[in-house]
């Protein structure tokens, strides 16, 4: 799947450096995993701590997983993007209890502040694998203006479409600044699964272990 996204090419010239700072806005992450070791992981204060409590919750899976797409070590089973990139680590979303079926969830005021908390520790990439499902006016004006933020400093912002299959934009996908990020098959052909719309699908396309979230969501409660 590296090839479909032309990576491969990529990958094998530069493994990034440490100067080079991308925000994990998602859940926490098992830092002590063997495919993380040796990766500059930091954590950022949130809504959790940034390290696992229960492996197998559905928060630590899915940020560790993200995690290793971002910077895991070379040769492991993750893609291992950019692994020597330091990584911030900015959790939203809470561990339920082992074997619930809850979906992890947080509020767009969170989120927005995750954003901006990557954004003052000196990330210039924040990495958002997650969908917002439901926003007041009040959640979507804070992350309009955590993105607006974002755009002013440069600070690039890249997110999941999401996979509800729905036909439109969020607040975050909509976003003009925003690289909202579709899922596809291996043929480059946009899943039944994701969502589309006028700024989504258009400009970038990716499998959907990138693209498109399992379960993240950030809705009002």
């Amino acid at each position: 799947m590296t090839d479909l996204v032309n990576l491969r090419q990529l990958m094998s010239l530069t493994s990034g450096r440490s100067e080079v700072v991308v925000g994990m806005v998602d859940g926490p992450v098992a830092a002590d995993h063997p495919d993380l070791a040796q990766t500059n992981i930091q954590e950022l204060p949130g809504k959790t701590g940034a390290a696992c409590a229960q492996i197998s919750s559905a928060a630590c899976v899915h940020g560790t997983f993200v995690a290793g797409i971002l910077s895991a070590k070379r040769g492991s089973a993750a893609p291992a993007i950019c692994p020597d990139c330091t990584l911030l680590v900015n959790p939203v979303f809470s561990e339920a209890a082992t074997g619930s079926a809850a979906q992890p969830s947080s509020t767009p005021e969170e989120l927005a502040a995750a954003i901006l908390n990557c954004i003052e520790a000196g990330a210039r990439i924040v990495n958002l694998s997650l969908a917002v499902t439901r926003s007041s006016s009040k959640g979507e004006r804070a992350l309009k203006l955590a993105l607006d933020h974002a755009a002013r400093l440069g600070v690039v912002i890249v997110a999941a479409a999401g996979n509800q299959g729905t036909v439109g934009g969020t607040v975050i996908t909509s976003h003009p600044w925003v690289i909202a990020v579709a899922a596809c098959d291996a043929n480059g052909k946009p899943l039944n699964g994701s969502n589309l719309g006028s700024s989504i699908g258009l400009r970038v396309c990716a499998p959907p272990a990138a693209a498109s979230p399992a379960w993240g969501l950030a809705a009002d409660r």
